[in-house]
């Protein structure tokens, strides 16, 4: 059937995620640094990944393709939801670790200051007693490997939720808003990698704060390829 549907344009694309993370039917992927449309039935046409393109490469053209199956889509969301809750690698817990920080400082040994556990944007559920008063920690996960005092300098004193916007198809604005929604946050600083892809969760990060309603103290540090701080 002839109908509206988006087309990418690779030349403009630079694979930052924003689009795969708005199209809430996973109709796109990022695929060898660049967005693909890899489900024509799963694009509804309706285009909600277009406002969220940095550089136009997304626009709409009408052409042979097959109709959207809204049957399909719904299938998969509730797949890909099982998937994950399924993980056992996924339930809640938080770190008491004070008596092993003691003894790993008083012989000089590195610490661990992991708050929390899971730690993936993704995983971590919107509402968890860690959350309350918390100090929120948003790092791009490359950031970690980077700099070499994230524990120190960021993450110590703080729940950490770490992720990759280029990676994971998921809508980090919408599950950060209902974090900083629905708990007491008090802050909340975001580490990004200087990367154009980081910008995603930068971008997920701003406008979850926004969406909140809420007027919260935050601030945005960028780290360089080769590990040190330059905003």
């Amino acid at each position: 059937m002839i109908r509206k549907i988006i087309q990418i344009d690779e030349d403009k694309c630079t694979g930052c995620g924003l689009c795969a993370n708005a199209c809430h039917e996973g109709a796109i992927e990022i695929i060898d640094g660049k967005a693909r449309l890899t489900r024509e039935d799963f694009c509804d046409g309706f285009g909600d990944c277009l406002p969220n393109c940095p550089t136009g490469a997304i626009s709409f053209e009408e052409r042979e393709a097959p109709a959207y199956d809204e049957a399909a889509v719904k299938a998969a969301q509730q797949a890909k939801q099982k998937t994950t809750h399924a993980c056992p690698g996924s339930a809640v817990r938080q770190m008491n670790t004070q008596r092993e920080q003691a003894t790993q400082t008083a012989v000089g040994k590195p610490v661990s200051r992991l708050a929390q556990w899971p730690c993936q944007i993704k995983l971590v559920p919107a509402k968890a007693p860690f959350f309350d008063g918390a100090k929120l920690l948003i790092a791009a996960d490359c950031t970690a490997y980077a700099y070499a005092n994230m524990h120190e300098e960021f993450m110590r004193g703080k729940v950490t939720l770490i992720g990759c916007p280029k990676l994971d198809a998921v809508d980090y604005a919408e599950k950060l808003r209902e974090i900083i929604s629905h708990n007491d946050i008090k802050s909340v600083t975001i580490v990004r990698m200087q990367v154009p892809c980081c910008g995603g969760l930068q971008h997920a990060a701003e406008s979850a704060l926004r969406a909140s309603g809420k007027f919260i103290p935050w601030q945005v540090v960028t780290i360089s390829l080769d590990g040190f701080i330059v905003e």
